[in-house]
């Protein structure tokens, strides 16, 4: 990362234009989680869902990736699910229908087409959901016997709905804003925005625990004493430097790659001769990026999410499939480590296979071996000792591919991580640690999100900067 390319390009107008619009549309992203949807009192309403929220650690780790938004019942509170999945769905369909890979060949406009169909199928999946939270809310509130609700009438319901579907929507949209700006994913930076605000929260609760000296202080060699837990003031030494253990190889991880080199063959065309030159292929470790995790998170989170949803109509013949779905298909609760320890296993293994297989099924997307080795033979470009075209394209696929199962491993035991460290507290009776793996993944697309954007950044400062380099 060229840092000093990086500080000189921003005094570039283009570039202060760029940051100032990304900058802008976070801002209007926060507020916007902080509209409430027009249901009932709002400070009623708030202490009704945080009461919900904090119920189960499926609520607290969707509150965590749409940045509060679910504790305040925003406008917002679908977020980007529904695009995501839409992603999903069409990218499968891309590689199970010819006619749609072959569209997805045909460069922008082909692209421009399956990305509007991307967001029609949004359209449908953010009224699916926004109708399954407002379902759940409401059973949820007439269980615990409040009249936060009592005046809502289906009008309003349905209004609180469409108000939701609209939030999606307009949040896609500001994902896309961002996207065009070239600095950085929207979709990605959306989410990223959105647990860095958490941030402050989460360190005002670690200073609190720190600080509770009702157990005892801690000792420093028998010499004195300091107004700290002592085994929160451990536990939080050990998580922190696995963290810095962990960001060290997100970093190393994510900036690997290997280089190809490219010869282009010397052509004389009258006087002048063309090619003859040496360029470079990067190919990364893991080209997909921080997607995969994105991914996996939201397709593991829709078994609960139906679970939550048979749950709340209270319908005994659906109760145990409910309950199951909830237990095995959502990020284990603290302590869930010490009794069925099988299925608190359930989601964490999921977890890791589905890492994987995003990481390969998004880096065949973005990586095309064949279209690569067909615009250097082209160009005239060739791998020494690999002959142009079909051996080119194996030879693409074979490196990918070695990359890939490395990658994705080491990603997927990431991302798998903070659940070993809880199951290890438990197994060593240590108490106290509450949504470890919820922070890891968080802190495992932050991290993954900051250094593509770097990248991006860093690019855009190349191109504003090229001219003073004459």
């Amino acid at each position: 990362m060229n840092w000093k390319t990086i500080f000189k390009s921003f005094k570039n107008r283009n570039m202060q234009k760029r940051l100032a619009i990304v900058l802008g549309i976070v801002v209007v992203y926060r507020f916007l989680a902080h509209i409430p949807v027009p249901l009932a009192e709002p400070t009623k309403l708030k202490e009704v869902i945080e009461s919900v929220v904090n119920s189960t650690d499926f609520g607290g780790f969707l509150n965590l990736l749409s940045g509060g938004a679910l504790s305040s019942f925003s406008i917002v509170l679908v977020g980007l699910s529904p695009f995501i999945t839409a992603s999903i769905i069409t990218q499968l369909l891309t590689k199970a229908i010819p006619k749609l890979e072959e569209l997805h060949k045909d460069g922008e406009s082909g692209r421009r087409k399956i990305n509007q169909w991307t967001r029609m199928i949004s359209v449908p999946l953010a009224v699916v959901q926004s109708i399954a939270f407002i379902y759940i809310l409401r059973q949820t509130v007439l269980a615990g016997n409040t009249t936060a609700l009592d005046s809502a009438t289906p009008v309003e319901w349905a209004i609180a709905v469409t108000a939701m579907t609209a939030g999606a929507v307009l949040l896609m949209w500001l994902g896309e804003l961002i996207t065009e700006q070239g600095i950085g994913n929207g979709i990605s930076m959306l989410i990223f925005a959105g647990i860095i605000s958490q941030l402050p929260s989460t360190l005002t609760s670690l200073g609190v625990s720190l600080l509770d000296t009702s157990a005892g202080a801690l000792s420093v060699f028998g010499w004195f004493e300091l107004p700290l837990n002592p085994t929160a003031f451990w536990v939080a030494l050990i998580v922190a430097l696995a963290s810095l253990t962990v960001l060290y190889l997100l970093v190393k991880i994510n900036e690997a790659q290997r280089v190809v080199t490219i010869n282009y063959a010397k052509r004389v065309q009258g006087n002048s001769s063309y090619g003859g030159v040496k360029s470079i292929l990067p190919i990364k470790l893991i080209a997909a990026g921080v997607i995969p995790v994105i991914f996996a998170v939201a397709f593991l989170s829709l078994p609960a999410f139906i679970g939550q949803v048979l749950k709340a109509t209270n319908n005994p013949e659906y109760l145990e499939l409910a309950n199951n779905l909830i237990l095995w298909f959502q990020a284990p609760q603290p302590g869930a480590f010490t009794g069925d320890t099988l299925g608190a296993m359930i989601y964490p293994a999921s977890y890791f296979i589905l890492v994987i297989l995003f990481t390969y099924f998004y880096t065949g997307i973005i990586f095309n071996s064949n279209e690569i080795a067909e615009n250097l033979q082209k160009q005239g470009g060739f791998i020494e000792g690999v002959r142009p075209g079909i051996q080119t394209e194996k030879y693409l696929s074979r490196t990918v591919n070695r990359l890939i199962l490395f990658g994705s491993v080491v990603l997927g035991l990431i991302a798998v991580l903070p659940f070993v460290a809880e199951y290890a507290f438990a197994q060593a009776g240590i108490t106290g640690i509450q949504n470890l793996a919820i922070g890891g993944t968080g802190i495992l697309i932050v991290v993954s999100v900051a250094l593509e954007s770097l990248r991006q950044i860093n690019s855009r400062a190349l191109m504003v900067t090229y001219d003073d380099y004459k």
